[in-house]
């Protein structure tokens, strides 16, 4: 076959675009979301599985009528590594082409110092780039804190300031992309999830604290510096209660476990998250009292940056899912209590994320691969194969 300029892989880049934000797609599919003729694609997709990038398989049996194919990566093409920190554990799992997660991990910390941590990391990094060897291209990290330019500012909830991140990725020659993972989890939604198809998504995601992510037809709204979507440190709450982050009155302090202890007058939990978990399966009427309160302050803030943002949809993830169905009917009064008139008509729908709890894992992913997918990296990884 004859080589292709560099130029020429535009079109190569978004086919592979369509087959990673739409998982098990036909060629036939591809050439009508791109307006290609029948030949061009056939073309195009030939050129994608000659470089080790695409290959195609039978579709699952839908009964009688001519057998179909669909577009999957090549099982010699390129991966990407993402990586999920938490608060207590990290998980981690190669991401191909397609989208499809493989070979996925899971850790608990030994140690929650930062240098302990990210040395794992860089441990497991290097594992998994002796085993894929130069298919490894990028590794793509989620955080629970606020990243800029692959430096972590602050988390908070993990008691970590001020890291260089690319530590994880040092001696390797490998391409960091690191992110909140609340807002790698709201990509997750956008592109295959709850929200796909949305022009404009709010995701907001309940832990220890709360994050979230706008996204404009599928990519976040970052901000000047990346910092973006830091939700839960809108002045929501109570001004005269100091949040870890240095600002008062966050929104944080008022949806989470240690809001929940607080109402009940029992100690602050080590651990929000577990101590949230068992709060839910309790049936008095002091922890239901508690929890109608969290769960109207979730609401509130809802309906409040929905007042601002505008979006077709909000999509909720983590605790938020099970917060809400713990007082489905508070949670909706005060909701509706929050629009503006205008909205109450028609007010967005509030969706539970689909890809929990691999939100962040997937959206990880998926802003990797749109590296992989972009034309200067189809060249290069077509000049070598």
């Amino acid at each position: 076959m004859t080589p292709v300029r560099r130029g020429q892989w535009q079109t190569a880049s978004d086919v592979l675009t369509q087959v990673s934000r739409q998982p098990g797609i036909t060629r036939a599919a591809v050439a009508r979301a791109l307006r290609l003729s029948t030949g061009s694609a056939t073309e195009v997709t030939a050129r994608l599985r000659d470089v080790h990038l695409l290959t195609e398989v039978p579709a699952p049996s839908q009964g009688r009528g001519r057998p179909t194919t669909v577009l999957r990566a090549h099982p010699r093409g390129p991966v990407v590594l993402a990586l999920d920190l938490r608060q207590g554990s990290w998980r981690s799992a190669i991401a191909t082409l397609d989208g499809s997660l493989q070979d996925q991990q899971y850790k608990r910390h030994r140690s929650r110092r930062p240098q302990v941590v990210l040395s794992n990391l860089q441990r497991e990094v290097k594992r998994v780039q002796e085993e894929y060897g130069d298919r490894l291209r990028v590794v793509s990290l989620a955080v629970p804190g606020t990243i800029r330019d692959n430096h972590l500012m602050q988390a908070p909830t993990l008691e970590w300031f001020e890291l260089d991140l690319e530590t994880v990725t040092a001696g390797t020659g490998l391409t960091l992309f690191a992110g909140n993972d609340a807002t790698l989890s709201g990509v997750a939604e956008a592109r295959t999830g709850a929200a796909a198809g949305a022009g404009t998504a709010l995701h907001l995601i309940v832990e220890v604290g709360l994050g979230g992510t706008l996204l404009i037809d599928g990519v976040p709204a970052q901000g000047a510096s990346g910092a973006g979507g830091e939700y839960g440190h809108i002045p929501f709450g109570d001004r005269t209660r100091l949040c870890p982050c240095g600002a008062r009155g966050c929104w944080d302090l008022e949806i989470d476990g240690r809001a929940l202890a607080r109402h009940l007058k029992e100690p602050a939990p080590d651990d929000p998250y577990a101590y949230t978990e068992g709060i839910l399966l309790r049936t008095d009427r002091a922890t239901s009292r508690a929890v109608t309160k969290v769960v109207t302050a979730l609401a509130s803030g809802i309906a409040g940056l929905v007042n601002a943002h505008d979006p077709d949809v909000v999509t909720i993830g983590g605790l938020a899912i099970p917060l809400r169905a713990a007082a489905e009917t508070t949670f909706q009064q005060a909701y509706l209590a929050g629009l503006m008139t205008f909205h109450r008509g028609s007010p967005p729908p509030v969706l539970a994320a689909k890809h929990e709890p691999d939100g962040p894992l997937r959206g990880a992913a998926a802003l990797a691969l749109d590296h992989l997918t972009s034309e200067p990296a189809i060249a290069a990884w077509a000049a070598q194969h």
